[in-house]
């Protein structure tokens, strides 16, 4: 497997570790967007985070954000983001599924650019009725 995140955990990558236990990997984000930037990511290779174990999914935003608050206490931010990608038109770059944890400060000059569409009169419960249609537990 020619995965960068799988080569990271076998250590044949180097990285700088946060914390590891046998579910998760955390680790040091090369291009952060603040300093302090944190990757968690699932031990075994999942591509999409469809495809993780709701336990591994479980612990991955477990550590997220027990990892964020020290963030917040370690290096002195006012809060976080906890982000997760899936897919390519979503923003992720690596095919690994993995969490960001990014370290937040009110004037850290970061904008996640969203924008802000409105539903036309029935189209938002129109549009809850096909996602339930469709969600499987």
């Amino acid at each position: 497997m020619d995965c960068i995140f799988c080569k990271i955990v076998a250590g044949e990558i180097p990285s700088v570790k946060v914390y590891e236990d046998d579910l998760v990997y955390a680790f040091m984000d090369i291009s952060p967007i603040n300093k302090g930037h944190v990757l968690v990511i699932p031990k075994e290779h999942h591509h999409s985070s469809s495809t993780v174990p709701e336990e591994i999914g479980g612990r991955m935003f477990h550590i997220g954000s027990r990892i964020g608050v020290a963030l917040k206490r370690g290096l002195d931010f006012e809060g976080f983001n906890l982000h997760l990608a899936d897919g390519t038109c979503a923003g992720q770059v690596v095919n690994h599924a993995h969490l960001h944890v990014v370290p937040r400060g009110v004037e850290d000059g970061f904008h996640w650019n969203w924008r802000q569409l409105e539903y036309a009169a029935g189209e938002s419960a129109e549009t809850a009725e096909k996602i339930k249609n469709k969600l499987k537990l």
